[in-house]
């Protein structure tokens, strides 16, 4: 994959973080209609019949509020993150989700139950801080640097146990599986290799 962000790529990231924002929103909708019915599959630490839970807590959340302040930093970052391919996109999306739920589940309050797609925003703030140095390529390095200008302050803070009924636990794991995703998923040597100026993969030798 070349360095530059094409065309496609820009359409495809605004695709794919359209469909993640309407599905986050489909789920309030129905869970607003059902009279919170759904909430119920946010996470419950530490018991074997929550575990797949962690897969659905991040589209679930508790009011509009809740869900308000969440859909601009992830339609944001989800869009910086898609950039480079959906369907790596969502495999950091799974492995945020994996990492932080789990996390939330191991570590969270007993009785108490953790939900909302923060868990997913704070992956992606760690993965595009991290993914530009995990890939060697300069342009991402400076949209993490972008990043962290703009939510680094505030994010810091919600990663500390702080607030009543705001899981840091959410932030800190979803953060966790962020620089896990940007590390497992990095590019391979030969591609860094191949996008580096004036170098071309190499072919089979010439006698």
């Amino acid at each position: 994959m070349s360095s530059r962000i094409s065309i496609s790529g820009v359409r495809d990231a605004v695709l794919i973080t359209g469909v993640l924002i309407g599905a986050v929103w489909a789920v309030q909708f129905v869970n607003y209609t059902t009279d919170d019915s759904l909430v119920t599959h946010g996470v419950t630490p530490r018991r074997a019949d929550e575990l797949p839970d962690i897969l659905t807590a991040p589209f679930l959340h508790f009011g509009t509020g809740h869900i308000v302040s969440n859909t601009f930093p992830l339609m944001l970052l989800g869009f910086l993150a898609a950039l480079r391919g959906v369907a790596r996109f969502l495999l950091v999306l799974l492995t945020i989700t994996v990492v932080g739920g789990f996390g939330v589940w191991l570590t969270a309050p007993s009785g108490s139950n953790t939900a909302g797609a923060s868990i997913l925003v704070f992956g992606l703030f760690g993965y595009l801080i991290v993914r530009g140095f995990a890939d060697r390529r300069v342009l991402d390095v400076l949209i993490g640097f972008a990043v962290v200008a703009l939510y680094g302050s505030s994010f810091a803070i919600g990663l500390l146990p702080l607030a009543e009924g705001v899981s840091w636990q959410g932030h800190l794991f979803g953060l966790i599986g962020g620089v896990v995703a940007a590390v497992a998923l990095r590019r391979r040597r030969h591609d860094a290799r191949r996008d580096a100026p004036g170098l071309a993969p190499a072919g089979p030798p010439i006698v």
